[in-house]
């Protein structure tokens, strides 16, 4: 009896199929442990592996192939939480059950431990910076100044809805993108690349500069005091500037540290002295 009869004579050594639910799994164990193990050595590696140990002990039964699987999924790994590794953690699950078939029904092998390593490392730098921008960039903003007119007027939810709102979406958008890496499998990228998904990219995008537009002019607040009088009628300055560009003093000074950080870099604290010596010292001066 030749190998091929052997394995299909023992069906317990059989591959099991992976299903939207073990891959649904496989993302919300990756979710909740994504920043845990983290090691400079492997950075997220060990979180990765423990969200697929589930789906890769269902494909392979011999202890040999089940440890090599581990040590692919155990090599160097770094990605955004939702947009990367929803994506990664379902395309990985796909191509690992493509592994396990090819190995049971002794087929050649395409899906070799390099190509599924440089596919991941492909995608993990791009869908981070994708990632990054859209969520933590765009999307939390949004549910923050949603939330900021309740807790101004003194209601709890003003500070917990955008906690809440914020975990509720990564959640879920994680969820949709594993389910969709898991059934385009290679093709994945396309996801990425569809008009849906860029459209919705530029839309988020736009939206995004809208919000933080409306945050910086409602609770940015900047104001001159300066006064004097010109031929006997009285000179307010502020008055004069809310008639030419209402919000101009806001727009100046959210402008001012924004050429901080495009020039100086995100040094946040220096850039927070700065702006509070200018600002000691015009009020000094009567200017604001």
């Amino acid at each position: 009896m030749d190998n091929n009869q052997t394995t299909l004579s023992n069906p317990t050594n059989n591959p099991e199929e992976i299903t939207h639910k073990d891959v649904s799994k496989a993302y919300l164990r990756w979710h909740f442990a994504n920043e845990i193990p983290h090691s400079f050595e492997r950075y997220l590696a060990p979180s990765l592996l423990w969200a697929m140990m589930p789906v890769l002990r269902k494909l392979y039964k011999d202890d040999d192939k089940l440890r090599d699987a581990y040590e692919r999924q155990l090599l160097f790994f770094n990605t955004q939480l939702t947009w990367g590794g929803g994506i990664i953690t379902g395309l990985m699950s796909s191509m690992e059950q493509e592994r396990a078939k090819q190995e049971n029904e002794h087929k050649e092998i395409t899906m070799t431990d390099d190509l599924m390593y440089n596919t991941k490392a492909g995608l993990m730098g791009a869908l981070a910076g994708i990632g990054d921008s859209i969520d933590s960039g765009t999307i939390q903003y949004i549910f923050i100044a949603i939330a900021i007119p309740w807790a101004q007027n003194g209601n709890p939810l003003g500070s917990l809805f955008p906690f809440i709102g914020f975990a509720l979406y990564q959640v879920l958008i994680g969820l949709f993108f594993a389910r969709q890496g898991f059934s385009t499998g290679r093709n994945a990228t396309s996801l990425m690349e569809s008009a849906g998904v860029q459209n919705a990219i530029e839309l988020l995008s736009i939206l995004g500069l809208f919000m933080m537009g409306i945050l910086a002019g409602n609770y940015v607040q900047v104001s001159s005091s300066l006064s004097f009088e010109i031929s006997g009628r009285p000179f307010v300055l502020q008055e004069t500037l809310d008639s030419i560009v209402p919000g101009l003093l806001p727009l100046v000074v959210v402008l001012g540290v924004y050429y901080y950080y495009s020039k100086k870099g995100l040094k946040v604290t220096r850039a927070l002295l700065w702006l509070t010596g200018i600002l000691i010292v015009l009020a000094a001066v009567g200017i604001l």
